[in-house]
C-alpha cells in the first residue's frame, strides 16, 4: 500500500497504524490528520478516491463525514453564546415561537445540544428532497411531540439535529448554517470543511459506500450486544426510527444532497479539515485562528447527558454537542470531546494533550459511535503522545 504525506517524529505509531488499517482492516481510500498545539505533526493519506477503485487519494481529497458533521454544528451554537447572541439557558421557543407546540415548551436551547430534546424521531419520515428543505424540517420538529419530557433524560437525536441546530441558527442570525460554517469557521481557521458543498468544490470529493469488516486473520471483528441489535432491528423501536427520520435513505454520492445543508448528517471535509477545526478548539492553530475561549472549550466539554442512551442503548457521554470520551466512544483521554460520523469518521480535540485528530475514509462499516480504524490510530497517537511525554 502506497501511503502518502509526512509524520514529526516521535509520530510514528501512526503511520505504522495507518498502514495496518488497509493491510488489516480493509480501508479502501482514507486520510489522518494530527495536530499538537496548533502545528501539524500528521498528514497521511491512501488508496483510492472513490471506495469502488479508480482515481488515488490525493492530499486535499474530501469526504462526507456524516454525524462528525455534529461537532461543526455544534461548534455554532456555542460560537453564538460566546458573543453573547444566544442564551443557552433560553427556551429554544424564544427564539422560534413555533417550537413550543406539543409539550415543547420547556426545552432549553443547551436541551437540544446535549440530546436531551426528546425529538429524536418523527412521526412522519422525510422524503430526501423533503428533509433538504430546511423550512419542511423546522416544520416538522416544531410539530413534532416529544417523546419524553425534555431535559429529562437523554438519546441521540441521530437526524433531527439537523433541523433543531439549523433552523435555531436561522432565526437568532438570519443566516443560513451552511453559510454561517463557511463565513465564520471554515474561512477564518483555514479548514477545508463543507456544509452545502459548493458546486466548484465537487471534484475533491470521492464516492463513499458501504464495505463489509474483512474476514482476515488480525482484523477485528465486533458483535454488537443483543439489546442493540434488536433496537436496531425492531422496526419501532426509537433506535430505528430515529435513524430513519430520512425514509428511504438519502444517495451519499447524489450531487443534490452533498449541495443540501444537514447538519447532522452531510458535512464534507478533508481529514486535515476537521483536525485544523477541532485545533481552533483549544488554541491558536498554525495559518488560523483560535474560535473558542477556554470558557467555550470548558462548556462544550462539561457532562450534560451521560448514562443509558435511549436511542443507542449503550451508555453515553455528551457535552454541549459534543461526545466525550467513554466505553461507547473512546477518545484520547477523560478530556477530550468530539465526534464521530457513523461508520468511519472521526474528529476530537484534547487540550490537556494538546491534540486535534481528523481521520476520513471513503468506506462506512456498521459502527455507530467507534469504528476499528479510527480506533486503532488514536490508540497509535495515545502511545506517540505518552512516548514524548
Amino acid at each position: 500500500m502506497d501511503v502518502n504525506g509526512a509524520v514529526a517524529e516521535g509520530f510514528e505509531p501512526v503511520r505504522e497504524a495507518f498502514v495496518r488499517n488497509f493491510e488489516a482492516l480493509g480501508d479502501r481510500g482514507a486520510a489522518v490528520a494530527v495536530y499538537r498545539d496548533g502545528h501539524k505533526v500528521v498528514d497521511l493519506w491512501g488508496g483510492s478516491r472513490d471506495v469502488d477503485g479508480g482515481a488515488p487519494w490525493e492530499r486535499g481529497t474530501a469526504q462526507i463525514v456524516r454525524s462528525a458533521t455534529k461537532g461543526v454544528a455544534a461548534a455554532v451554537l456555542l460560537l453564538l453564546w460566546q458573543r453573547g447572541e444566544l442564551d443557552l439557558d433560553a427556551p429554544v421557543g424564544a427564539y422560534w415561537p413555533e417550537y413550543k407546540a406539543a409539550g415543547k415548551e420547556r426545552t432549553l436551547v443547551r436541551d437540544l445540544l446535549a440530546h436531551r430534546a426528546g425529538v429524536p424521531v418523527l412521526d412522519r419520515p422525510l422524503t430526501p428532497a423533503e428533509a433538504a428543505d430546511p423550512a419542511l424540517g423546522a416544520a416538522a420538529v416544531a410539530a413534532q411531540a416529544p417523546v419524553w419530557e425534555p431535559g429529562t433524560d437523554h438519546g441521540y437525536h441521530a437526524q433531527t439535529y439537523s433541523w433543531l441546530t439549523g433552523e435555531l441558527v436561522r432565526r437568532v442570525t438570519g443566516r443560513a448554517i451552511g453559510a454561517w460554517i463557511a463565513e465564520e469557521i471554515a474561512g477564518p481557521v483555514g479548514a477545508d470543511l463543507w456544509l452545502g458543498l459548493p458546486a466548484e468544490r465537487a471534484a475533491r470529493v470521492g464516492r463513499v459506500g458501504q464495505v463489509e469488516e474483512p474476514v482476515r486473520a488480525g482484523a477485528l471483528r465486533t458483535r454488537p450486544k443483543r439489546a442493540v441489535a434488536d433496537a436496531y432491528a425492531d422496526p419501532h423501536s426509537l433506535t430505528r426510527r430515529a435513524f430513519a427520520a430520512i425514509t428511504p435513505l438519502p444517495d451519499e454520492n447524489d450531487p443534490g444532497y452533498r449541495a443540501a445543508a444537514l447538519p447532522a448528517s452531510n458535512g464534507i471535509a478533508t481529514a486535515d479539515g476537521l483536525a485544523r477545526f477541532y485545533a481552533s478548539l483549544i488554541g491558536e492553530v498554525e495559518g488560523g485562528t483560535r474560535l473558542f475561549s477556554p470558557e467555550t472549550t470548558e462548556a462544550a466539554r462539561a457532562e450534560r447527558s451521560a448514562g443509558a442512551d435511549r436511542v443507542l442503548v449503550v451508555n453515553t457521554r455528551f457535552g454541549l454537542g459534543y461526545m466525550l470520551h467513554g466505553a461507547a466512544s473512546p477518545l484520547l483521554s477523560p478530556a477530550s470531546f468530539g465526534h464521530p460520523g457513523r461508520g468511519g469518521a472521526l474528529g476530537f480535540a484534547d487540550p490537556e494533550s494538546g491534540i486535534a485528530f481528523g481521520y476520513v475514509t471513503n468506506g462506512f462499516r456498521s459502527s455507530v459511535t467507534a469504528d476499528a480504524r479510527a480506533q486503532a490510530l488514536v490508540r497509535a497517537v495515545r502511545t506517540a503522545v505518552t512516548t514524548a511525554d
